[in-house]
């Protein structure tokens, strides 16, 4: 972004490319300010400030809500919730109503008189299935929320038969790698605590079927020797076939007292429920799976920082582990492909083919030099006697640094320098110009502003100091007409 600015000479950044770098990509607005000013360049207030309020209406319009009365069909104040022990029921429709978002248009929320699906709370999101009338209608659950201690069942339509019986299902593979992420959080819970010591404590967690995530206070990064010893810490409990160990009538102090843990700030009933796998043991209203063993694999993809002293852990479990090692054996066996080797250990092959690219990189150079230093004394010959000048003008398809050290060797060699070496790879162009400082001082002559005007003929633009400045284009063709528009200069 600086160096397009740059390139233009603009020395003002675009308040909308500056809420870019805030808004997708978390770049605080105040670094970046920073930075600019470090940079000798200013930012676009104004401009940041009225992107922000344009995004901050945009959101406002897509959560407006429009939400109808319920639609009272039966007297039911108590739900009872029997997903812990099943995943389908036959159930009746309590109340229903619609509810209107421009993100989401038309849906409908269902309560049902009891329900086997599990709302989103406490880190876990909710169950996903159908509502199946007697007569075979069915209609799809996309979500399930809590609400005013009800769960709440979300559709896009509904059902037919309002008044009948309907069977509503759970999806029992995603219940299923929920349930596994959800025990696998517990299990990294105790391993943490385990390996880095007793200090960390849990302090959020997001359990999808797909992934989870922990959050968990700790003064420092954690090595990547820490978190093998946490991966295998919780697939060794895996590999134990640990069983689920419940009790759903423990009252809070009692439980607590017995040795459960109770996140810190979390909101408990006087009857709680303790989740058990072998030494970790836990308060906890979620889901899990039976036994250990149908967590199958647990994998950490990444470790960082979210906040001071508050560390992150994204993991997978279950299918999505059998996923990974599934892409990961694909990738091997592409490498091994692409290596046309047998080996049992392709990084062999790869380290082998690192060093002889480092040698031909080392050789290459060592040719780009001496054709340079070849090319020096081509061009100190040629140099033009104009107006007690030595011009020297040249295109050639030397690399960028090898076309640096050649313009500093010549300004070194020769006195009253005007150099201008236009370079191109096929697709891009550059321009470099050198000129001898007593010539800065003497004639007035700036390689800054003289590139910036020269870049104009290659599609580009540039920019440097006032004895040494570069220019990059995107029009090769325009190469020898800057070169000739560059002797009119001297």
């Amino acid at each position: 972004m600086i160096t397009a600015a740059k390139s233009n000479s603009q020395n003002i950044i675009d308040g909308n490319k500056a809420f870019e770098l805030y808004d997708t990509y978390g770049f605080p607005i105040d670094l970046t300010a920073l930075i600019l000013r470090e940079k000798g360049m200013e930012l676009d207030e104004a401009g940041f400030e009225k992107a922000m309020a344009a995004q901050k209406q945009r959101s406002r319009a897509a959560s407006e809500t429009t939400t109808t009365d319920w639609t009272e069909l039966r007297s039911d104040d108590t739900q009872e919730f029997i997903g812990y022990d099943k995943l389908e029921a036959d159930v009746r429709i309590s109340r229903y109503r619609k509810v209107t978002t421009k993100k989401d248009g038309d849906l409908y929320q269902l309560v049902f008189n009891m329900t086997p699906f599990y709302g989103e709370s406490g880190g876990q999101t909710g169950d996903k299935g159908y509502l199946e009338s007697t007569s075979g209608d069915t209609v799809y659950i996309i979500d399930t929320k809590k609400e005013n201690g009800q769960t709440v069942h979300l559709t896009k339509n509904l059902p037919k038969d309002l008044e009948g019986s309907h069977k509503a299902a759970v999806d029992s593979n995603q219940r299923h790698r929920t349930s596994s992420n959800h025990t696998a959080t517990h299990l990294l819970h105790q391993a943490l605590r385990k390996v880095l010591g007793d200090h960390v404590e849990q302090k959020g967690s997001m359990v999808r079927s797909a992934s989870l995530r922990f959050d968990f206070s700790h003064f420092a990064k954690v090595t990547p020797e820490q978190l093998q010893e946490v991966e295998n810490f919780v697939n060794a409990r895996i590999r134990e076939q640990l069983p689920l160990e419940e009790n759903r009538t423990n009252t809070y102090d009692a439980a607590v007292e017995d040795g459960a843990m109770a996140l810190f700030g979390e909101k408990y009933g006087d009857v709680v429920r303790t989740i058990k796998f072998g030494k970790s043991y836990e308060l906890c209203g979620g889901t899990h799976v039976a036994n250990t063993a149908d967590v199958w694999h647990f994998k950490i993809m990444s470790e960082g920082a979210v906040a001071a002293g508050i560390r992150r852990i994204e993991a997978i479990s279950s299918d999505a582990v059998k996923d990974f090692f599934a892409e990961q054996s694909r990738h091997f066996d592409e490498i091994k492909t692409i290596l046309k080797s047998n080996t049992k250990n392709p990084a062999e092959a790869i380290a082998q083919l690192q060093d002889e690219n480092a040698a031909l990189k080392k050789e290459i150079e060592q040719l780009l030099k001496a054709k340079a230093g070849n090319l020096k004394g081509d061009l100190m010959a040629s140099a033009q006697d104009i107006n007690g000048v030595n011009f020297i003008a040249t295109q050639t398809d030397l690399d960028a640094k090898s076309v640096k050290e050649l313009a500093f060797e010549i300004e070194r060699e020769m006195d009253n320098l005007f150099l201008i070496i236009g370079a191109s790879d096929g697709e891009k162009a550059t321009l470099t110009v050198m000129i001898s400082k007593n010539l800065v001082e003497e004639k007035d002559l700036n390689a800054g502003s003289i590139v910036r005007e020269l870049g104009k003929h290659i599609q580009g633009g540039g920019g440097g100091q006032a004895h040494f400045a570069t220019a990059g284009g995107k029009n090769p063709a325009g190469i020898s007409v800057a070169l000739d528009a560059a002797m009119k200069m001297v």
